[in-house]
């Protein structure tokens, strides 16, 4: 694997902004590999994706700041950059249903996902054998009615020791408060066992089964304070029949979830999805 840079940026749209960048990084010695942009029209906004090769990049990574501050601040940029070398620290939550965390610990286990995973959160005790198999701390915290404060204080306690990145629900039943999404915005990734936004909510899969529907889906997206309405980052469908039950569809769900989450968990740890007001823009490989 090359060792490179990504510089990610949102701002408003105007002229020069991928001039002025490709100039910047050209000075410096940068070797361009990748490089992808979008405008979006209604919001007056650009966004732009530059990966480039370190290996003769003369400019050092710890002085990319300072060097880059006056060209942020002419273009109003919100930006960040990230090194391949450096491995985005994971934490995992899940409640009962343990399918997605399964399928993320194999592709982390494999190499498919370049990130770290020192802890696993939940509210039950059955995905602990999981956590136990794969050698990653196991942290089971209730969470009830009268507690979830104090659940949560005990979770972003965890999180700021293990120095997390990014927060993945992996079917986390339970409903993050305001305070708690505010302290990882747009760094929370959460699965909905729905193709949103139809069925929205809890039984997704029993009120899908309910209308008759012909496809069923489920999408991966940030967790924003409002309920399953968060920037939708990856999504897929299955096709079902008059013939599939609940249970059928809880099954089928279940495959889709599994992949639809690793993907989008994928794009973020890559850089390749921005959350852009109530949508997320997403750069495929």
């Amino acid at each position: 694997m090359k060792n490179t840079a990504t510089l990610l940026v949102d701002c408003p749209d105007q002229k020069g902004i991928v001039a002025t960048i490709s100039e910047f990084l050209y000075h410096h010695n940068a070797n361009i590999l990748h490089a992808d942009q979008h405008q979006d029209g209604d919001l007056g906004l650009f966004l732009t994706r530059v990966e480039w090769d370190l290996s003769d990049f003369k400019l050092p990574t710890a002085d990319f700041e300072k060097a880059f501050a006056p060209i942020a601040e002419r273009f109003q940029m919100r930006w960040r950059l990230e090194l391949s070398s450096r491995r985005q620290r994971v934490a995992i939550f899940v409640s009962q249903y343990d399918h997605c965390l399964a399928d993320l610990l194999y592709r982390h286990e494999s190499g498919e996902l370049a990130c770290e995973v020192p802890i696993i959160i939940s509210n039950h005790r059955g995905a602990e054998r999981l956590a136990e198999f794969h050698k990653i701390a196991f942290h089971f915290i209730v969470v009830e009615d009268g507690n979830k404060a104090e659940a949560e204080r005990q979770q972003l306690a965890l999180l700021k020791k293990h120095s997390i990145d990014l927060v993945v629900l992996a079917r986390y039943m339970q409903i993050l408060s305001p305070e708690f999404v505010a302290q990882y915005s747009q760094r929370i990734v959460n699965v909905h066992h729905s193709f949103l936004p139809a069925f929205s909510g809890a039984r997704p899969y029993h009120r899908a089964f309910e209308r008759g529907v012909k496809l069923i889906g489920a999408t991966s997206h940030y967790v924003t304070e409002a309920l399953d309405e968060g920037p939708i980052i990856e999504q897929d469908v299955e096709r079902i029949s008059h013939q599939d039950s609940p249970e059928d569809l809880v099954r089928k769900g279940r495959d889709i979830e599994r992949r639809v989450l690793a993907r989008a968990v994928s794009m973020h740890l890559g850089g390749r999805a921005f959350a852009n007001a109530h949508k997320a823009v997403v750069f495929r490989d």
